[in-house]
């Protein structure tokens, strides 16, 4: 994609990126021909927003960087220990979770990953795909981040009441501006949680209609109850988006799959099953070689309830 037409928000984002780290042009010359060009209007409104909350450019491209930064010295870590540097919630929680400064910053940059990482890209591509589109009831999103698969739902589906729980009062925060800003008028129509969603414990079973938990799962001790616990909550014929990781090592992946079959496993254990599968592969390389070398993989999958 020519850089004349970027949209003026996105080309200042790039040029600030790149002046800060000139090393990052090939991807990023990479990643803007996956990018369509109505997404990157939509990235532009976004940032547009960001910069009205008094975050300009320049400090959307150091939270951009401040990911990049962090999974590569994490990445290092991976290749000569073969595993993840912290285990635990309590590893990580109060350096991330509860450290505010971070978290805006996590957030922000995570939000322009959804653009500019191909791979995050698809994955966004499959929720807006496949979300049913007339389909009222109950919406559940847990650990909405910065709020734009919410923001998503509300702009695609046609659900009654959304809600969104999430650990960290940034994100909480984050998600409740974004929707605010871009759809003011869901304002008595979604709920938005401080809590830690197994302790959510006033959720009704068989009550929601849809459940989307994007990138929650790697950053948990025990996933497996988590996706119990989706199965519970989720009605016999519920719409069930989750994305997650394959040795993709960050600085708050504490739960490591090796490979598909290993997560894809745990997933029909627990009372659900894969409808829709995406795998996306490291990139230039093929699913095998992937999980042969120890790289990273994406994945997203729309799932439905069995038990």
């Amino acid at each position: 994609m020519n850089s004349s037409s970027l949209p003026k928000n996105v080309a200042t984002l790039i040029d600030n990126i790149l002046e800060e780290n000139p090393t990052h042009k090939n991807f990023m010359d990479g990643a803007l021909k996956h990018v369509t060009q109505d997404e990157l209007e939509v990235l532009d409104r976004y940032l547009d927003f960001c910069v009205e909350n008094k975050r300009d450019l320049s400090y959307m491209a150091e939270s951009y960087l401040t990911i990049v930064g962090d999974t590569l010295r994490e990445q290092i870590y991976f290749m000569r220990h073969k595993e993840y540097r912290n285990k635990s919630y309590d590893d990580v929680a109060n350096d991330v979770y509860h450290n505010k400064d971070y978290m805006d910053q996590y957030m922000y940059g995570l939000a322009i990953t959804s653009f500019l990482w191909p791979n995050h890209l698809d994955m966004g591509r499959l929720f807006n795909k496949t979300l049913p589109r007339t389909r009222g009831g109950q919406y559940l999103d847990i650990g909405p981040g910065h709020g734009y698969y919410l923001m998503q739902a509300m702009e695609l589906g046609n659900f009654d009441e959304y809600l969104g729980i999430d650990i960290s009062e940034a994100s909480i925060k984050q998600t409740g501006a974004i929707i605010d800003h871009f759809k003011p008028e869901f304002k008595d129509r979604f709920t938005l949680q401080l809590k830690d969603f197994l302790e959510a414990d006033d959720l009704e079973p068989n009550n929601f209609d849809a459940i989307v938990m994007g990138e929650v799962l790697e950053h948990v001790e025990q996933p497996d109850v988590f996706l119990k616990r989706i199965a519970e909550l989720a009605k016999k014929d519920a719409y069930i988006f989750v994305t997650t990781c394959i040795n993709a090592p960050a600085i708050d992946h504490i739960y490591l799959w090796r490979s598909t079959k290993d997560l894809e496993d745990m997933i029909e254990s627990c009372g659900l099953k894969i409808k829709a599968p995406l795998r996306l592969p490291y990139e230039g390389k093929t699913l095998e070689e992937s999980e042969e070398q120890n790289l990273s993989i994406n994945v997203a999958y729309v799932l439905e309830k069995t038990t």
